[in-house]
């Protein structure tokens, strides 16, 4: 099933956008909301796979309101003017509803969505479906990742990636997600896991050096002052709690007079 919310300020147009939610099989509606504010507390309670979501609307509109999103769940935009399209697609939204919509542009939108979050099964020595993290046995608290003795199994944008260990070089936490940074990749992997979780997981080279940084110690360059150098543009503060045990480190490798 694909958990979904509605959003919508309009009465009317939310009990359409639930009745249709009710006739899509694939589709669980977890809730109804009236607001952007109000979906933020289901998001923050709920796991949600994707959201409908008017745009036009008081206090924080639909596309304010998804750009706000860290990781946001797969969007389809609902709304009565068309300007907003071209917005929304570059949001990345699955599909754009203009009202008044009907059934059958209804259900094209949730096929869309449907096609996106129930990939068809890999060829063999493929890429690894999302189901197939159900066999791997994963430690308690662990809601984004799986665990091998030198890879991770991790949950990012509706896909299951593996990942070699020691291709982290930082750990970066943010709210309840944690970004990994990987080498030789521009950008980050994003997923849903406490910080502790990965911590109690990671093997010796890794150190918390700060509340909001876990660092690979094999990956450090340079140490200057209260932070960590891994390359010209990376720079990790040490944090107070943390600066004995990384100080304890650092006397173990040194060589010559301090």
């Amino acid at each position: 099933m694909i958990r979904v919310i509605a959003i919508d300020d309009e009465p009317l147009a939310l009990q359409q956008l639930a009745t249709y939610i009710s006739k899509v099989p694939f589709l669980q509606l977890v809730a109804q909301c009236e607001s952007a504010i109000e979906a933020i507390s289901v998001l923050n309670s709920e796991t949600v796979d994707a959201i409908f979501c008017d745009i036009n609307m008081p206090d924080l509109n639909g596309m304010d309101f998804v750009k706000s999103l860290a990781v946001p769940p797969l969007i389809v935009f609902t709304t009565a003017y068309s300007e907003y399209a071209v917005e929304g697609f570059r949001v990345n939204a699955v599909d754009y509803l203009l009202k008044p919509f009907g059934l059958q542009d209804f259900m094209r939108a949730a096929n869309r969505l449907k096609e996106r979050l129930v990939p068809l099964s890999p060829p063999e020595g493929g890429a690894i479906d999302p189901s197939a993290s159900k066999n791997i046995e994963a430690p308690s608290g662990a809601v984004g990742g799986t665990w091998g003795s030198d890879t991770l199994f991790v949950k990012t944008d509706y896909r299951v990636v593996k990942i070699a260990i020691q291709d982290i070089r930082y750990v970066e936490g943010m709210s309840e997600y944690l970004k990994l940074h990987l080498d030789g990749q521009p950008k980050p992997i994003i997923t849903l896991l406490a910080m502790k979780t990965l911590e109690e997981r990671l093997p010796s080279n890794f150190m918390r050096i700060h509340r909001s940084y876990i660092v690979n110690l094999d990956k450090i360059q340079e140490v200057n002052k209260n932070r960590v150098i891994l390359d010209n543009d990376t720079y990790l503060p040490i944090g107070d709690s943390y600066k004995d045990q990384f100080n304890r480190y650092i006397e173990t490798k040194f060589i010559g007079k301090q």
